[in-house]
């Protein structure tokens, strides 16, 4: 009979991590554990408020799954059972982890996958003044892919490009607006951004607005995140955007995040696989998706002040896949 536990926990930020919605110090996550003949598998999510999400509802929807998991629910049912968000993923992947342990296998196995192997993931530059991501730019210079987070849109964001680019002249760029932008400053940006080789646009407008960008000829390609979640509402992103933004928090786990990059590539839509500000327990599932993704941005566990053990490696800006004491 298999038994789940939940717990939620807090990790330290190095410093603060700030986007255009606001500035955190620590990573909240919630960690399921499902549990079988004396062998144990974990899966870590994180709460997000901005998909109405709080880290008290997402414990208590783990634990109502508890009665059917013991029962012997499956992966495939709890799909079913459950919506897409941040609990699903952690019991998702919790079962995944499981299920090859109880296999003698790894989840790259069982999913039919090839060994996933070393890949180049971004590195993220929290929202500031052009002044202090310049300097936090010089001190990443070495990366060979850096993601930047903006505000608002207008001249003091192309000040904030124009600072990184100054501190780190050799990266690759891509930028996140987080919603932060009107539809009407989109192709100006997207203009200047060109001029200073900027690789992608992450959603620039507001999910509920996206609309605006059907058929507008950007000279930089965007990326649906906040509009993008699982498969449903797929073949309406085409059009909109040239990439989207797989996570795992918002596909509820990896079962759905494979299905919806094989749809993803079905309708020419190129992927970028993200995460949220969490530890390695929670990229370790994305590494497999980051096999099959045009840009990846694994970063999270660099951001804390303190990873758990073990941790993923980390080799300057190649991320190596776990191992199995971690994860799958």
């Amino acid at each position: 009979m298999r038994e789940i536990t939940v717990e939620a926990q807090s990790w330290p930020i190095a410093g603060a991590f700030t986007i255009s919605r606001g500035s955190k110090t620590e990573a909240r996550v919630v960690v399921a554990t499902v549990t079988e003949m004396g062998l144990t598998g974990q899966g870590e999510c994180v709460p997000y408020a901005r998909y109405g999400e709080t880290e008290k509802d997402v414990i208590a929807a783990i634990k109502a799954q508890a009665h059917a998991i013991a029962e012997g629910m499956s992966r495939e049912q709890l799909q079913r059972a459950m919506p897409r968000g941040a609990a699903r993923n952690a019991l998702d992947c919790a079962m995944w982890d499981l299920e090859a342990k109880l296999a003698g296998k790894q989840v790259w196995e069982l999913a039919g996958l090839d060994a996933p192997r070393a890949i180049t993931t971004a590195y993220t530059l929290s929202l500031g003044t052009p002044d202090e991501m310049r300097e936090a730019a010089g001190r990443a210079a070495h990366r060979t892919l850096l993601k930047l987070k903006l505000g608002g849109g207008g001249d003091e964001d192309i000040a904030r490009v124009e600072a990184v680019r100054a501190g780190a002249p050799n990266a690759a760029l891509i930028v996140d607006a987080n919603e932060g932008w009107k539809p009407e400053q989109v192709l100006p940006m997207a203009h200047e951004l060109a001029r200073l080789g900027v690789s992608l646009i992450e959603q620039p407008v507001p999910a509920a607005e996206d609309e605006v960008l059907r058929g507008i000829e950007s000279p930089v390609p965007l990326c649906a995140d906040e509009s993008a979640h699982g498969l449903e509402g797929m073949r309406r992103l085409v059009g909109l955007y040239d990439f989207i933004n797989v996570k795992l928090d918002k596909t509820g786990g990896l079962t759905e995040a494979l299905s919806v990059v094989r749809c993803a590539k079905r309708r020419n839509l190129r992927v970028m696989v993200g995460c949220m500000v969490s530890t390695s327990l929670a990229m370790a599932p994305a590494t497999l998706i980051a096999q099959h993704s045009d840009y990846v941005d694994l970063d999270g566990p660099l951001l804390l002040a303190q990873d758990r053990d073990p941790a993923l490696r980390y080799e300057g800006s190649l991320v190596y896949p776990p191992a199995r004491e971690l994860w799958g």
